[in-house]
């Protein structure tokens, strides 16, 4: 496999933030983390090859809580062929966290063909269905279907788009409402030793051609929120965190949210016990209480 190239039509499907992998050992005690750090949190939905997830749903946007609860469901990777399941309990062999970032898709064979051109792909498309729960409790179908990208200088960080096949049952405007006032997603962020190194990767997955480059990283604007790759001193410097990216490549370290009152977020937290700093007008959830991530609310602009 070689590096991405900057191919014709690479860049032609700009693509939003669609959803996080947030991979977990106990998936209940993190879905009693996100609960007291007051985010409503779906119930356990069971995959067909060994992981269960809940779901924590926001505007266009949603945290798929995930772990490995029946290995020996769990199918090898094989050539051309992604295992999902694999991929998390291999990552959940050395740590815990934001182990995959999905951007959406109308098209996911489409963007599996782009990905091939640009040197990021080589993977089939990966097509499935589970039951899931309507507004009203009745029970309904919920598809997807998966396209893999592959950053080869990111060993264990996870790379799709998602295209959803029946959206309406999934998208559920009361299950986006939360009390701690979180009104949406603002940035995945990850961290490397040298950001710049991923430039090119970033831009054919997100199919954002011009990116914007700092001295702490570089960022894909995308039609929804932004995904961005920074210094881990910058990340350590902006948020307070500090991470180690042990020559890894990309690491996704944190989730960036809009809050509509940061006092009120606040009172939750403390009321809930749930351990936070302020850092340059930010909320800020460390690792060590958010299973791995660093969850960040900073306060909507009216």
């Amino acid at each position: 496999m070689t590096g991405a190239t900057d191919s014709p039509g690479t860049w032609s499907r700009p693509r939003g933030l669609d959803h996080v992998v947030h991979a977990v050992h106990n998936l209940e005690a993190a879905a009693a983390f996100y609960a007291s750090a007051g985010f409503q949190v779906g119930t356990r939905n069971r995959h067909p090859w060994g992981t269960h997830n809940r779901i924590v749903q926001l505007p266009g946007f949603f945290i798929e809580l995930l772990a490995v609860e029946e290995p020996d469901k769990i199918v090898p990777h094989a050539p051309g062929r992604f295992s999902f399941g694999a991929f998390q309990r291999d990552y959940l062999k050395a740590r815990q966290g934001l182990s995959m970032v999905l951007l959406e898709s109308t098209d996911a064979r489409a963007d599996q063909r782009l990905f091939d051109a640009a040197g990021i792909g080589g993977f089939e498309v990966f097509d499935f269905e589970r039951d899931g729960e309507g507004e009203d409790g009745a029970p309904v179908k919920v598809g997807f279907s998966l396209a893999f990208a592959r950053d080869e200088r990111s060993s264990h960080t996870g790379f799709a788009v998602c295209a959803q096949h029946h959206p309406q049952n999934f998208w559920q405007a009361s299950r986006q409402c939360h009390a701690n006032g979180t009104r949406g997603i603002r940035a995945v962020t990850m961290i490397a030793d040298h950001p710049a190194d991923h430039h090119i990767f970033l831009s054919a997955f997100t199919g954002v051609r011009v990116l914007h480059s700092s001295s702490m990283g570089v960022v894909s604007q995308t039609p929804r929120g932004n995904l961005e790759i920074l210094a881990a001193a910058s990340f350590r410097d902006q948020f307070g965190v500090a991470l180690t990216t042990e020559d890894e490549g990309t690491t996704v370290a944190g989730l960036r949210f809009s809050v509509g009152d940061a006092g009120h977020l606040e009172a939750l937290l403390r009321e809930g016990g749930v351990p936070y700093v302020r850092r340059m007008g930010r909320i800020v959830i460390g690792p060590e209480a958010a299973f791995g991530a660093t969850l960040i609310f900073e306060e909507a602009r009216s």
